[in-house]
């Protein structure tokens, strides 16, 4: 199906007036990195552990594998770099601006969520018992059993801080919406049957389920935690890319919603509201546009509309 491209969609000639008109998205934005700051800040839930839970928490204190500045790296930058290199290619600020704007809604919703659940439950972690007693010497109190404690205070407030598993859902946040992103654009779901397109695709998801299996083999996290923490992610991705584009098996998901949006102004211009409502005024010829669309019995899509290659060229097919 061909893509109808507008003229000139480029920073220069749009970029700013749509940052305005998402200028209350990107003030939501920075709130939400406030929030997820302050829920990193906090002391989160201490949780009873007594002396018979201990068992499955001796597991050894081990170096992040994955270190934790790197995965806004590998789930925010990254997407991004190959964001504006299709900019490049395309020349669609629409595109642009609102892949990018999605890709931030998504990991910093789900940071918001999972550093919030951490907080509530304050689930111990697999080595809890190292970070409560570092010299291996354990005390308890005689009467309820529970641990007493003698580590660092900033390691027994990590050590509450396993459910669910935030390098898990930044990376299915940030890497699944990239998965998404990529899924429209290269046309997956076109009914073609190219396997290459699918592998693709998965790759993101593939480097996202390492980090989280990573969470598990340091031992940071159990498994519970980093299900948990991918579902999160990825379910909030596709939530924030369907904000903005259409699903990806759809014949307008190589596009956001705004573009098309300006495409069918441009098509119909909107009639200012003092011409129809002048007295004797002959009535307005209404121009048809047709929505693409792949599916049977339903209305022509753009590559079998006839009149269709006039519109691109700026033509109103009129009835």
């Amino acid at each position: 199906m061909p893509e109808v491209q507008l003229a000139a969609v480029t920073i220069r000639s749009h970029g700013r007036k749509l940052a305005r008109f998402h200028m209350h998205d990107w003030i939501i934005l920075v709130l939400l990195g406030i929030i997820d700051i302050i829920l990193n800040v906090i002391e989160p839930f201490h949780r009873f552990v007594g002396k018979d839970m201990l068992a499955d928490l001796r597991y050894p204190m081990k170096s992040n594998t994955v270190p934790f500045w790197a995965v806004p790296l590998i789930a925010i930058l990254l997407p991004i770099l190959i964001i504006i290199g299709l900019y490049f290619k395309r020349k669609n600020v629409y595109d642009l601006h609102n892949a990018i704007l999605g890709l931030l809604f998504s990991v910093l919703i789900t940071g918001v969520l999972t550093d919030a659940i951490k907080d509530a439950v304050g689930r111990p972690r697999p080595d809890f018992f190292w970070r409560c007693f570092p010299d291996g010497i354990d005390h308890y109190n005689n009467f309820t059993t529970s641990v007493i404690c003698h580590g660092d205070k900033s390691v027994i407030k990590e050590g509450h801080k396993s459910f669910p598993s935030g390098h898990s859902s930044w990376s299915f946040a940030g890497l699944g919406f990239l998965s998404w992103y990529l899924s429209g654009k290269i046309k997956v779901f076109d009914r073609r049957g190219h396997i290459a397109k699918l592998c693709i695709i998965l790759f993101p998801l593939l480097c996202a389920a390492l980090i989280a299996i990573s969470r598990v083999d340091d031992y940071w996290h159990h498994w519970q935690d980093v299900f948990t923490g991918g579902s999160i992610g990825l379910v909030v991705s596709l939530i924030c890319y369907l904000q903005f584009f259409p699903a990806p098996y759809e014949a307008d998901g190589w596009g956001p919603h705004a573009y098309f949006q300006a495409l069918a102004e441009t098509i119909n211009p909107p009639v200012p509201s003092d011409v129809v409502n002048t007295p004797n005024t002959r009535p307005v010829e209404i121009e048809t546009f047709y929505v693409a669309s792949e599916r049977p019995n339903r209305l022509p899509s753009r590559g079998s509309t006839p009149n269709y290659n006039d519109m691109e060229a700026g033509v109103g097919y009129r009835r």
